[in-house]
């Protein structure tokens, strides 16, 4: 399946790149970034990255839970995304008032 129109990449090719990544370092944060860079792209219009993202969760807890890591040592990588999205989701937005609009 295409993920990038614009790069015209593939969800295999970036599962493979980011079994690569793991396999380097298997407790890597892996970011669409470092993805796309890796495959010597750029993100262009960067609709792709939510999918890229969950991409990401998706591959990587399966190659951890194929790992010979306790299940103590492993933290859930989604569990960890919607902590942050709570985090930061809370605070407005670059620290403006909701009623505040950019130019």
């Amino acid at each position: 399946m295409l993920i990038c129109h614009c790069n015209l990449i593939t969800e295999k090719e970036i599962e493979d790149t980011i079994i690569r990544l793991l396999e380097q370092d298997p407790w890597h944060l892996i970011v669409p970034a470092k993805v796309y860079h890796t495959l010597q792209k750029r993100g262009r219009c960067c609709g792709c990255f939510p999918n890229v993202v969950e991409t990401i969760i998706r591959v990587t807890e399966h190659y951890h839970s194929r790992s010979e890591a306790s299940g103590m040592d492993i933290v859930s990588h989604l569990d960890r995304v919607r902590g942050l999205r709570a985090e930061y989701g809370s605070r407005s937005h670059e620290r403006r008032k909701a009623d505040n609009r950019a130019a």
